[in-house]
């Protein structure tokens, strides 16, 4: 008898750790609560334990559940992977290719090199995954990424497209009624937007660019790249905006650019596997060239000065 716990068993269990109840990991997959359930007591026999417990929050894992998640995570990754493969053909740019890249690439830079990308292949679809957090192309999270650090792993294709750069930017307005910093330390009299949690970046910046600006100097912080942009271009204060995106905008004033004058990375990538596939080609040439543009018209016009 093969008492190996079914696919549907993992994949309650994934859920239930992802959204933290029963109910929710039932909507989210399209079953009843009670087969969710069912689902959950059958690993936790096969496993020998109890996976969750109740909390004022809901469910909450065990130790036990936190050490099956990476493998369980895996699984869903590469269950979407075969579906994702299983679309189209092989042999030309049609089906589905999962994108990731960090918000403010996606948000800023992305749209329109996906909506071309659309009118020369019409049966090409893309899902586009936006986080911070590097994906994991190994474990087929996401199929191509735009990653702002040099890839680490092996059996991955890479390719650099240049940088984008960083700056501190304000609106006019803002500096018309507050008056414009004439150096790093004349930001303490300002209001500064910054990320409401620390990161290597902004340890970075507060050691080696603005020494002293940490999270408490922030008037206004937020992890959204895009309400960092708006609450700039709404006159709430300095914040760090990519140079390009600023750009976009008249009223958008940089400041102090020997102060700060970041370049970050751009690469694309794939697995090693995939770049046999018309359709992940497709899409892995189409970032790059679109990306090398951009990061070319802000390099031509940008100058610190």
């Amino acid at each position: 008898m093969n008492d190996e716990p079914s696919w549907d068993v993992y994949r309650s269990f994934a859920a239930v750790l992802r959204e933290h109840s029963l109910s929710a990991a039932a909507r989210a997959l399209g079953l009843t609560q009670p087969s969710v359930a069912r689902h959950v007591a059958a690993l936790e026999q096969a496993v020998g334990g109890a996976l969750f417990v109740r909390s004022p929050r809901g469910l909450s894992p065990t130790d036990r559940a936190l050490s099956l998640r990476p493998h369980a995570e895996a699984l869903v990754a590469a269950a979407t992977a075969l579906r994702r493969a299983g679309t189209g053909s092989p042999d030309a740019p049609e089906g589905v290719v999962r994108v990731s890249a960090s918000q403010a690439v996606g948000v800023w830079h992305l749209p329109p090199i996906l909506a071309a990308l659309r009118r020369a292949y019409p049966r090409l679809a893309v899902e586009l995954s936006l986080s911070d957090s590097v994906d994991d192309l190994l474990q087929r999270h996401a199929d191509v990424a735009v990653r702002m650090v040099e890839p680490a792993q092996q059996a991955l294709v890479a390719r650099r497209v240049g940088a984008v750069r960083l700056g501190l930017h304000a609106h006019r307005d803002y500096l018309a009624r507050r008056g414009t910093p004439a150096t790093a330390a004349d930001l303490r009299d300002h209001d500064l937007i910054g990320p409401d949690t620390e990161t290597a970046f902004t340890r970075a910046a507060a050691a080696r660019w603005l020494p002293g600006l940490d999270r408490a100097a922030f008037a206004l912080r937020t992890d959204s790249d895009a309400a960092h942009v708006a609450a700039i271009a709404a006159g709430f204060g300095i914040g760090i905006c990519q140079t390009a995106v600023a750009r976009r905008d008249p009223a958008l004033v940089r400041v102090l650019p020997q102060a700060l004058d970041v370049a970050l990375p751009l690469w694309i990538v794939m697995h090693e596997d995939l770049r046999g596939g018309a359709r992940y080609r497709a899409v892995f040439d189409a970032l790059a060239d679109g990306l090398a543009q951009v990061v070319a018209a802000d390099r031509a016009i940008t100058a610190p000065g």
